[in-house]
């Protein structure tokens, strides 16, 4: 099992990024995917996630507006696109696969709630 996520990297205030999370190993299209984010001296926290069909998506508050989850089942790839970057979006950038629980922002943004997890890609939001 492996989740692979790229294209974290310096980025100013304002500007964008687009992650990818390649998948491989499970039956990518049985799971939901999310991206969770820890800043440091953090906790881990859930910022979107994606059902399975692509159908549904959930935000948390703090980057509603902003960033942006989509996911291709055919080449087994979830993307983040991430707009007007703050210097608070600063974190390592997780995708993890699991089943959607909700209310997602409640209950199915826990870590506990997932089971495979990539190894993290760094987004830092500096001028």
């Amino acid at each position: 099992v492996q989740l692979q996520a790229s294209g974290g990297g310096l980025v100013q205030p304002g500007g964008s990024l687009r992650l990818s999370c390649a998948a491989s190993g499970f039956r990518f299209a049985h799971y939901a995917i999310a991206w969770f984010r820890q800043a440091p001296g953090k906790e881990r926290e859930g910022v979107l996630c994606i059902s399975v069909s692509g159908g549904s998506t959930y935000y948390a508050d703090s980057v509603k507006g902003r960033f942006t989850i989509s996911r291709d089942n055919a080449k087994n790839t979830v993307y983040l696109q991430m707009n007007s970057l703050k210097p608070e979006d600063t974190a390592v950038y997780y995708c993890a696969a699991g089943h959607l629980i909700l209310p997602w922002a409640s209950v199915g943004s826990a870590v506990s709630e997932y089971d495979y997890w990539g190894q993290g890609t760094l987004v830092t939001v500096s001028s």
